[in-house]
């Protein structure tokens, strides 16, 4: 017979309200006990024996203690719960004693040890303390019916029959009682089991799905049918900013006012079909977004809200954007390459027929300067030429150790003596490290050179320019050497800003549009980087990272 009892925490528990229940009942009989007892006892115990059962309350107070003190010992909890049930078989005898014997209804109190004796020890459990129980009342009995204890009850007149029908009566209600009991228990448990079965199930399909839906790179967001939103996944998070917490149960227009192409004010989806769209993340940043929405459906087929489901396509779409510039930097070589071959042969014929004509000994002053004038416009077109061959042409493979602020001094001076400086333009320098880089000197001086002109002709023949040559650690090139070239000018307009690295783009009477497109093109053929931040009428700084090792 298996008499191993199962130690769990639910059992633990329900055998420590047990003792609670029994020590809150024994409070009750034990006050009742004192305040009847020298008026009318509430069972019929004779005065001077009051002492007995004030004993036997305090032993069950004393039982209760050691009770809790073993529940902690969980090598003791069978024997625990094996001597609790003893001990309450006892004390149901001893009221027994008490109020009569075979008069006594307290017998009642066997079944209730049994019925709860099933939950703790199950059905072998319960049929041995039905067996106690039975044996302890027979016990009793056949003690008051051959008068070997004087009983404190009230005398009773009752025969031999009387006895064996109690007891057969008793002992098969125990028996039958444990029976039913257990049954009810062990019911109860295998319910119980299939319930933690299938809810474990369900925290593993739960689990499951939640870990999909919070793996994916794929925004997924719910709403009710009023539009309000209840989930919101990692994803979602990342790519818009904000948190569940921040948007849970807001109204989806009043957190993303551009999903508006989906919902209506009351919450209704009105399309289903893919979409691109732009919205503002809680940084101030537009994000582009590839997004779909769909109705949200319970296990019944019935719609309960809109599950929208988007992308980042930010990336994306810069990287088409780099794509098509490339294909116009390819169109631009194609033409530079055609360009130059068609006009510096007849630029270099225009230059020897006027030098030509400048050494004539006759030539008059007029016809001099008529002659220059078209010289300054050969130098400016082969300027032009040579802008936009270096747009057009790739880094030079040839690289060697460059030092920034060297490069910087050379253009600084170089630019004191062109027309574009006047002394009322302060030009200051300000470095700091070794600001050496692998590079092709001829380009960086072209981009510095480029950036300084720019500069100049922004600042209206007066004001400060600052250049500014840092070493600087970047997260995706590590160690950068950072040129700052700020000015006081007139500012770029917002809506320019994104414009300024096209080719042939400017706002300037004179200008080629080439100077920021070449710069661009330098510095994204070294893996660095290049940020312009402008003001109206405040100035524009133009910063550039340029890797220190080659990329």
């Amino acid at each position: 017979m298996n008499l191993s009892i199962e130690h769990d925490e639910n059992t633990r528990k329900r055998l420590q309200r047990l003792i609670i229940s029994r020590v809150v009942v024994l409070s009750i009989f034990l006050t009742v006990t004192i305040f009847w007892g020298t008026l009318k006892p509430v069972i019929p115990v004779l005065s001077e024996r009051l002492y007995f059962v004030y004993a036997v309350i305090v032993m069950m107070y004393f039982l209760s203690f050691a009770y809790f003190v073993l529940l902690r010992k969980k090598k003791y909890f069978g024997f625990n719960i094996y001597f609790q049930l003893i001990v309450d078989i006892c004390l149901a005898t001893f009221l027994i004693y008490l109020t009569g014997g075979i008069a006594s209804n307290y017998s009642l109190l066997y079944t209730l040890i049994i019925i709860y004796s099933a939950i703790f020890v199950g059905r072998n459990g319960a049929l041995i303390i039905a067996s106690i129980s039975s044996l302890s009342y027979a016990l009793i009995l056949a003690l008051d019916y051959f008068n070997l204890y004087e009983p404190f009850g009230v005398e009773y007149s009752f025969g031999a029959g009387d006895v064996w029908v109690r007891i057969i009566v008793y002992v098969c209600s125990f028996y039958i009682v444990a029976l039913l009991a257990s049954f009810v228990v062990e019911q109860e448990r295998k319910t119980r089991a299939l319930l933690q079965e299938k809810e474990s199930a369900f925290n593993q399909l739960d689990l499951l799905f939640r870990s999909i839906i919070e793996s994916v790179d794929t925004g997924v967001l719910t709403t009710n049918l009023q539009g309000r939103i209840k989930t919101f996944n990692r994803a979602a998070e990342a790519i818009t900013g904000y948190q569940l917490h921040e948007l849970e149960n807001r109204h989806i227009l009043d957190a993303f006012p551009d999903f508006n192409i989906f919902f209506t004010e009351d919450g209704n989806a009105s399309i289903k079909s893919r979409r691109e769209l732009k919205i503002t993340n809680s940084e101030g940043i537009q994000v582009h977004l590839g997004s779909s929405i769909y109705p949200l459906k319970d296990k019944f087929g019935k719609q309960i809200g809109h599950i929208l489901i988007f992308q980042d396509l930010t990336e994306i779409k810069r990287m088409e954007e780099n794509l098509e510039k490339s294909k116009k930097l390819a169109l631009i070589g194609e033409m530079a390459a055609g360009l130059a071959h068609e006009m510096r042969n007849p630029l270099a014929s225009i230059t020897g027929s006027i030098q030509l004509l400048l050494q004539t000994a006759r030539i008059e002053e007029t016809d001099k300067r008529l002659m220059q004038i078209i010289m300054r416009g050969k130098d400016q077109l082969d300027r032009f030429v040579r802008d936009f061959l270096l747009l057009a042409r790739p880094v030079p493979e040839i690289r060697e150790p460059v030092n920034v602020r060297e490069i910087a001094d050379e253009v600084i001076e170089n630019i004191k003596l062109s027309g574009e400086w006047t002394q009322i333009i302060k030009i200051e320098c300000r470095t700091s490290g070794p600001n050496e880089i692998f590079a092709n000197k001829d380009r960086i001086r072209q981009v510095i050179q480029n950036l300084l002109i720019n500069a100049l002709q922004a600042m209206n023949k007066e004001g400060n320019i600052k250049i500014e040559i840092n070493n600087v650690t970047q997260e995706d090139m590590n160690d950068c050497v950072e040129i700052q070239v700020t000015d006081e000018g007139c500012g770029i307009e917002e809506k320019d800003l994104k414009n300024v690295f096209e080719p042939f783009y400017t706002n300037k009477e004179k200008g080629t549009g080439l100077g920021l497109a070449i710069v661009n093109r330098i510095i994204d053929g070294y893996g660095g980087k290049v940020k312009i931040t402008s003001q109206i009428n405040q100035g524009t700084t133009v910063t550039i990272w340029l890797p220190v090792t080659e990329s």
